[in-house]
């Protein structure tokens, strides 16, 4: 197994650029602030990202705690990557986050001023520090697992490598609330109006006759009772319903919906 690193001072674009320097080194792997990333996948890890002081993000991007380190170990060992980049703040930090995994030394470590203008650089310093925005090199899917209830965005870019075909890669803006703007909750009584919406747009539905919701670290789960339009057809006119609300209560909410229950509970004749 081949290790390289990416250094950079914090907020100067290293997430940002990973996927693409990635493409350019053939590298499947990225461990990044905690998280352990192959391919497309969070395979695992908790994200830095999501601590609410410094002190505790440093300690979960250098896998400090035992726990977090050791499902992340397991990890590397079972998908059995080739290469993987290591991005830290410095040329100490990538080292000791390699010594902490029990990985080989990095053969290579580059700095962000390799690969970045200092105009790139200055841009990624003013949207970490004004608008309180992190990026993750993972597609949002990926993401929303962890950060159900922050705000996030993805960000597909197509890069040109050497000549070859235009490398896509997929990363996600995130910026954690609970931080910057105080705990982000959801009452019942949005959710509730949401799916009220929803049930009054959808062919079939009559009534919605009882909505609740249960929320964890990994997302939101809503259950629905409804009733139904005699002689609609009721298996077409759940789907729709099911995937409405999944689909809205996940886009004005910023929350990652675990699932949608629709419960049938009678009809309503005209």
């Amino acid at each position: 197994m081949k290790i390289y690193g990416l250094s950079g001072k914090s907020g100067t674009g290293k997430s940002y650029n990973a996927g693409e320097l990635c493409g350019r080194l053939n590298i499947p792997a990225i461990i990044d602030d905690g998280l352990f990333i192959y391919g497309t996948s969070i395979m695992a890890g908790t994200s830095a990202k999501k601590q609410e002081t410094r002190i505790g993000a440093v300690k979960t991007a250098l896998f400090l705690d035992n726990d977090h380190c050791a499902q992340v170990r397991a990890a590397i060992r079972r998908s059995k990557p080739d290469k993987i980049l290591i991005l830290g703040t410095s040329d100490d930090m990538v080292e000791k986050i390699a010594d902490r995994l029990g990985l080989p030394a990095p053969s290579r470590i580059i700095h962000i001023e390799d690969i970045t203008t200092p105009a790139q650089r200055n841009k990624a310093s003013k949207e970490r520090s004004e608008d309180g925005t992190h990026i993750i090199p993972a597609p949002t899917f990926e993401v929303k697992r962890q950060f159900s209830g922050y705000f996030i965005d993805p960000k597909r870019s197509m890069k040109n490598i050497r000549h070859k075909r235009p490398l896509a890669t997929e990363k996600t803006v995130v910026r954690p609330t609970f931080s910057y703007l105080g705990r982000y909750e959801i009452s019942d009584k949005v959710v509730s109006d949401i799916v009220q919406l929803m049930a009054e747009a959808t062919p079939g539905v009559a009534n919605v006759l009882w909505v609740s919701s249960q929320n964890s670290d990994e997302g939101m789960y809503i259950r629905i009772v409804l009733q139904f339009e005699y002689g609609c057809k009721v298996r077409t006119a759940a789907l729709a319903m099911q995937r409405a609300v999944h689909d809205q209560v996940a886009y004005m909410t910023a929350f990652n919906v675990l699932g949608v229950e629709v419960e049938i509970r009678g009809f309503k004749f005209k």
